[in-house]
């Protein structure tokens, strides 16, 4: 219901939402990243290159977004970003209906992991494997745990030894997100590798706009709203979930995750595979707890598995699926 002194603020905010440089009515269609890095074009310069880059549409939304505020108290703002966020899980509805959800493997992890880290090269080989095996990747979109997931998609098909050159080039180039040649190495290696056939799903948040958007991912569905965002990626991984090491957004996500798997959210309980036991049992021992929690009964219904094993967690997987309700 809307008082009649209301109607005046629906013409201020039709105009706002008119006027900010994002499509609010994305229905349609998810991301892609030749769309978020629309006007952007690479340069060996780096002075070039960053202007390039801060005139690309995702570099202006984010710059409107923190222009606004991250919490804005701007109604027009937040009926825009309400707009845009609703499109996008529209749109992100739409692939699932041609992308069965519990095909889908998530992979979280540290967005610091360097690419010249070997952990890198072990979740791109396992994220490659995985995809090969028929199932397709999610992950946060960002860099890190989350650029080797789709790197690894990007790579299916091919050999090995061709995703490995695919890393030593990106780390030869950059081995951090926050060194300029980042995003213009990644896009080298995308045109020399070019495929069609594997897809991959990121779903990143302008609230974390500092950090570029991989554009290995095929599609990517971007936010305003995290809290949306990261309860999206745990949701659509029916397939299960690989915890590869992370601080405390990755541990965020193990007990947001945790809480859906108790309470079969979804009907059933999907697993939850932690990559690195020296990492969880001791570095930081949260896998410790979740089974003290379960020992306890605290929790229940959790699919558990701790490995340092690539090879083991596919099987896991993959046995999921002969159990998991069609």
């Amino acid at each position: 219901m809307i008082s009649t002194p209301d109607f005046s603020r629906t013409d201020s905010i039709y105009e706002w939402v008119k006027a900010v440089p994002f499509d609010v009515l994305r229905h349609e269609r998810l991301y892609t990243a030749e769309e978020l890095y629309q006007g952007y074009e690479p340069s060996d310069d780096e002075a070039q290159d960053r202007a390039s880059f801060a005139k690309c549409y995702d570099s202006r939304v984010y710059q409107h977004f923190i222009e606004q505020g991250k919490i804005t108290l701007n109604m027009g703002e937040s009926v825009a970003r309400t707009m845009h966020d609703h499109g996008i899980h529209l749109a992100l509805m739409e692939f699932l209906k041609t992308h069965d959800p519990r095909r889908c493997i998530g992979i979280m992890g540290g967005h610091a992991i360097l690419r010249t880290d070997p952990l890198f090269a072990t979740i791109t080989l396992l994220s490659k494997r995985l995809t090969e095996e028929g199932f397709f990747m999610v992950s946060g979109g960002g860099p890190g745990a989350m650029e080797a997931t789709h790197l690894g998609a990007w790579m299916a098909g091919r050999t090995d030894e061709e995703a490995q050159e695919a890393v030593s080039s990106l780390a030869a180039a950059a081995e951090s997100f926050q060194n300029w040649q980042w995003l213009p190495s990644a896009m080298k290696v995308k045109a020399r590798y070019q495929q069609t056939e594997y897809v991959s799903l990121g779903i990143p948040t302008w609230l974390y706009g500092h950090e570029p958007s991989t554009p290995f991912a095929t599609h990517i569905a971007k936010y305003f709203t995290n809290s949306v965002r990261e309860d999206t990626i745990l949701t659509v991984a029916f397939g299960g979930i690989i915890y590869t090491p992370g601080s405390a957004g990755t541990l965020q996500e193990i007990f947001q995750n945790a809480v859906q798997e108790h309470y079969l959210s979804y009907g059933f309980s999907s697993p939850m595979v932690f990559m690195g036991k020296e990492f969880w049992t001791e570095d930081v021992p949260a896998y410790k707890l979740i089974q003290h929690m379960v020992a306890n009964g605290r929790y229940k219904n959790l699919r558990l598995t701790l490995t340092d094993d690539p090879a083991e967690v596919v099987t896991v997987l993959k046995d999921f699926q002969k159990t998991i309700p069609y």
